[in-house]
């Protein structure tokens, strides 16, 4: 028997550590009607005039955009909440420390609406904070 087929049938010199598997993490923009659709138009959202401001397209994870939602959008109407998988936007997406420490991911380039895996309405209760039941995992 060959050296490489005794190896093989041995399992000599394989790793035997499992193959690494790709995550599925989402991320989520709030944004309004308006501007949504506009982007629809183009096929890019290029974003919001905070995002423009600071260079980057601002995203939260499932854990953030709730507290994103209390902080910068009560009592707004109109919004939508977008799903994405972070993993479809590649090396222009970054994690970078903000809030508290936490790590938010922050998009450099524009948005490709075809990134968006669902768009929900994010209803405003009376107290004017965002009703995200069903909305998050």
């Amino acid at each position: 028997m060959a050296l490489n087929a005794q190896c093989a049938s041995n399992n000599i010199g394989r790793s035997t550590a499992p193959s690494p598997v790709a995550v599925l993490m989402l991320i989520y923009k709030i944004i309004s009607k308006e501007l949504w659709q506009d982007a629809e138009t183009t096929g890019l959202f290029k974003g919001a005039p905070v995002d423009i401001a600071d260079g980057f397209i601002h995203f939260s994870t499932a854990t953030q955009v709730q507290e994103t939602a209390r902080r910068h959008f009560t009592g707004q109407s109109d919004l939508l909440l977008l799903t994405l998988d972070d993993q479809d936007l590649g090396d222009a997406l970054i994690y970078e420390p903000s809030r508290g420490g936490d790590l938010f991911p922050h998009l450099y380039a524009s948005l490709s609406t075809k990134h968006v895996m669902r768009i929900a309405s994010l209803p405003v209760l009376a107290d004017g904070t965002h009703d995200f039941e069903g909305l998050l995992p």
